[in-house]
């Protein structure tokens, strides 16, 4: 009965405290993971969490909990080890390219994690903007590209990652401040404030901004720093991810609301050659990507198909 997938519930309600975000780590929906807990909590007769806020283990799940942090990691290493065996070709180098400016703020975390599990395995990263970033994967200048919309090539394959909500910056007593959300019309006399990038893939300006009509004046910056000081300053709104500006808003540096009714949601998808999707050197990649994100960035949720 007890299987490994129990064994990450176990280590995911635990570390995150809630069904909920442990369902995203996992990359679950919520009524799945509740359904595999209440069914191994059957088995064994016993509650492993106790439910409150956050969920806290049980003595039967502490004792699920050492064994998973003993075992987990060892079958994690021999599956890693039985793909080399089996000969399956391992890259030398793995060179991975990103489309939006605030992805390194996970990237990197989940890099080192890979590090540690596929040591001979080179990575580096493709500096600079790209116009057409899976372009790169068939010109071999890239081997993964972490890109915002799930194209249909032939010749790549796109993984989804995660969505995330993209807010409205605003200074904190700024009068859009009073709002519970902000539309379209909200940013006509204001300055836009965004990195140097192309409408394409400002969400806000491609989804909100365009179809309504409303086209503000533009300030660009390549920091997310100096975005912050910026709107902190009264000199224009952004709209930035939820993650990146938590920090921010935790300081008071400047206040958040959503973008429409139903909040601005964005995805992210890793694309790679369609003939390296197979090759677990790089899914392995893809799966430290979804892990790390999902233990480290507030309010993002499972994106569960690509295309």
């Amino acid at each position: 009965m007890l299987t490994l997938k129990h064994l990450r519930v176990i280590e995911a309600i635990h570390a995150t405290g809630s069904i909920t975000r442990a369902a995203a780590r996992l990359y679950l929906t919520q009524s799945a993971l509740s359904h595999q807990l209440v069914a191994l909590e059957a088995h064994y007769g016993m509650p492993l969490f106790d439910r409150v806020r956050p969920m806290r283990l049980t003595a039967g799940g502490e004792r699920l909990l050492a064994l998973a942090r003993d075992i987990t990691p060892r079958i994690e290493a021999a599956e890693r080890d039985l793909a080399r065996l089996a000969g399956n070709p391992v890259a030398r180098r793995l060179r991975i390219a990103v489309e939006c400016h605030t992805c390194y703020d996970w990237l990197m975390p989940a890099m080192d994690v890979y590090r540690t599990r596929w040591p001979e395995v080179e990575m580096d990263l493709v500096g600079g903007f790209h116009a057409d970033p899976t372009g790169l994967l068939a010109a071999d200048r890239a081997d993964l590209v972490i890109v915002s919309e799930a194209g249909r090539q032939r010749d790549v394959a796109f993984e989804p990652l995660f969505r995330y909500e993209m807010l409205a910056l605003m200074a904190s007593a700024h009068p859009l401040a009073a709002k519970r959300f902000l539309q379209a019309e909200d940013f006509a006399a204001e300055t836009l404030i965004t990195y140097p990038a192309p409408d394409r893939l400002l969400d806000l300006v491609r989804r909100v901004l365009k179809p309504a009509g409303v086209h503000p004046e533009r300030r660009q910056t390549e920091l997310t720093i100096a975005i912050v000081q910026l709107v902190a300053s009264r000199k224009g709104l952004a709209a930035l991810p939820a993650w990146a500006v938590a920090p921010y808003l935790e300081r008071g540096y400047v206040v958040a609301r959503p973008i429409r009714s139903g909040g601005l949601w964005s995805d992210l998808y890793a694309a790679v050659r369609a003939n390296d999707a197979a090759q677990s050197w790089l899914n392995d990649f893809i799966v430290t990507l979804r892990e790390q994100a999902f233990m480290s960035l507030p309010g993002i949720e499972p994106l569960t198909e690509a295309g």
